[in-house]
């Protein structure tokens, strides 16, 4: 199993980022993919995730702010991200798992791509 994620960068309050995770080796259409970040000293923290039939569920903190949304064909999550704030900085990381509850429940996936950071100045 193989995710990458894409589309991290520097962007200021306000502003907008789309983030992608490509996975391979998985089927991906049964799979449930989410979106997980870690601040600087801080523990990694659920975001976002969708399910093999697209239920969709999000953190409070970036509910109404950030979509995310799945594509079968290619194989990609994405995390469009809007209203950026400060506190939006981390490192993003998507998981993968047959499985929705760990995923959906904080406790991550059974794979990991390596993080695209994300940094949302004032």
């Amino acid at each position: 199993v193989q995710l990458v994620e894409s589309g991290g960068g520097s962007v200021q309050a306000g502003g907008s980022l789309r983030l992608s995770c490509e996975a391979s080796g998985i089927f991906f259409s049964v799979y449930t993919l989410g979106w997980y970040r870690q601040a600087p000293g801080e523990q990694r923290e659920f975001v976002a995730a969708i399910t093999n039939d697209d239920l969709v569920h999000y953190a409070d903190s970036v509910r109404g702010r950030f979509t995310i949304s799945r594509d079968n064909v290619k194989d990609t999550v994405y995390l469009q991200m809007n209203s950026l704030k400060p506190e939006d900085t981390a490192v993003y990381y998507c998981p993968a798992d047959r499985s929705p509850w760990g995923i959906v429940g904080g406790r991550g996936g059974s794979s990991w791509g390596q993080g695209t950071p994300v940094t949302v100045s004032s």
